[in-house]
């Protein structure tokens, strides 16, 4: 890509993104506690390989190496999450200070480059502790979550400032409480919508807590969102569409921007869904300062009796696929920004995830990783990005989804996202050739100045 769309200049920030259980390794390490996501590898069946996030990317001992990339690649931000049982073992009380002391170093790192250090608070690994205790389903937890984000605020507040309270709450709730693929593993549909709720008063306790803090900190909620297209024309597939919608895409934007769960949601949801204390909403309402989206591909919809909710998601079967078996489809996230500014009127925005895996080749004679694929990939879905904001819509940031292969969640190390290729015996990191394509974006953006890797 020799050029960067016009819309796309100036204070755009360019970044990649990782987090903490998929790339740090060394779990328990230094006085950490065990997650979910440490118990639910341990189980047979559950991780694709038996892979677990015990050695991972090795970045807690490698972070030197990791920094060098990030230079080399010229970003302006790197997002990663804290991991929350590393800076408080039990989830609440004991500090863990040597836990604390790796991301105030780690954000020193950063800051001495030039990168803005854009933290997540929590990408999915719960304290197990807290999990004994009743996990997102305690009535506790908005509490517990809140007193961590200010015992972190208040180590490295001064240099930080924008922060994400959690990432892709829809995720945490339908495949850790609903559908069980994830940590906790849980697998039932009458606590969802408790989960979902106590998930928003977390983030808007953490948000008010960060803001007594500092007056000028920005909180965001980063949201997993779906394009959701009709199947037919027809009544059915119709209602389908404002049914998934309502679920995969409002979910979480409906309260944070006017107090109320999607209408739609009592239409198909049963048992019913709840009706949730006035105050508690008003509490979640207006409490972010951004938005940060993940896209990665759309959903086809029709309606199907047999389906979950009465409905069958799918994607056009002669389209490309990743290897995830996603849809490429780089108008969707045109489509979707959109959508969120319509929605939602002019709330700053920032595609905080996007990327692909895809069966990268084997180096050629140069030991070039020609991931062609990939480098097609962001290149389509930047070009939407910069459509999106030439057509009004008020996007600031772009972050890369990954900087490394990491551990896929229950794919364990069978997906292949990141710029960097590591190798699984000897986890050296070779970049790939979309790493180099990126540098060029993020150089031909006018952004900071790049160094050779």
């Amino acid at each position: 890509m020799d050029r960067v769309g016009k819309h796309l200049q100036g204070d755009f920030i360019w970044g990649v993104a990782t987090s903490a259980y998929q790339i740090e390794g060394a779990p328990l390490e230094d006085g950490a506690g065990e997650s979910i996501w440490d118990r639910f590898t341990a189980q047979p069946g559950r991780i694709i390989g038996g892979d677990h996030g015990d050695r991972a990317c090795d970045h807690y001992h490698r972070h030197a190496e990791d920094l060098a990339l990030l230079r080399a690649l010229g970003v302006d931000a790197y997002r990663f999450s804290i991991a929350w049982s590393r800076v408080l073992p039990e989830g609440r009380g004991r500090l863990n200070t040597a836990g604390l002391d790796f991301y105030d170093r780690w954000t020193d790192c950063l800051l001495d480059a030039g990168i803005q250090p854009w933290p997540t608070l929590y990408h999915w690994d719960l304290p197990a502790a807290l999990d004994d205790e009743g996990g997102w389903l305690s009535p506790d937890i908005p509490r517990w979550f809140a007193e961590y984000a200010h015992t972190v605020f208040r180590r490295l507040g001064d240099r930080i400032s924008h922060w994400v309270t959690l990432n892709e709450p829809w995720v945490v709730a339908h495949c850790g409480y609903l559908t069980g693929e994830h940590a906790p593993g849980h697998q039932n549909r009458k606590v969802l919508p408790t989960v979902v709720h106590h998930l928003l008063l977390a983030h808007a306790g953490a948000a008010r807590a960060l803001r007594q803090e500092s007056s000028s900190v920005q909180t965001g909620l980063v949201v997993n969102l779906e394009p959701q297209y009709a199947a037919s024309a027809t009544g059915a597939d119709q209602r389908a569409v404002r049914h998934m919608e309502a679920y995969k895409n409002r979910l979480f934007l409906d309260p944070l921007f006017r107090g109320r769960y999607p209408e739609a949601m009592d239409e198909f949801w049963e048992p019913a869904w709840p009706q949730f204390p006035a105050e508690e909403l008003a509490l979640i309402q207006g409490s972010v300062d951004f938005i940060g989206v993940n896209y990665y591909t759309r959903q086809v919809i029709r309606a199907d009796a047999g389906g979950m909710f009465g409905v069958s998601a799918s994607s056009v079967s002669d389209a490309q696929h990743t290897t995830m078996g996603w849809e490429v489809y780089p108008s969707g996230l045109y489509d979707i920004l959109v959508w969120v500014h319509g929605q939602y009127g002019d709330i700053p925005l920032y595609v905080t995830e996007n990327g692909a895996a895809f069966e990268d080749p084997e180096p050629d004679s140069h030991g070039v990783i020609a991931d062609t694929q990939r480098i097609a990939y962001l290149e389509a879905h930047i070009a939407q990005m910069d459509r999106a904001s030439g057509a009004g819509v008020p996007l600031h940031g772009y972050f890369v989804w990954s900087l490394l292969d990491n551990f896929e969640w229950g794919y364990g190390y069978a997906q292949r996202f990141g710029l960097v290729h590591i190798d699984r015996t000897t986890l050296k990191r070779t970049p790939k050739a979309s790493f180099h394509a990126y540098r060029a974006i993020v150089a031909a953006s006018g952004s900071r100045d790049t160094r050779q890797v």
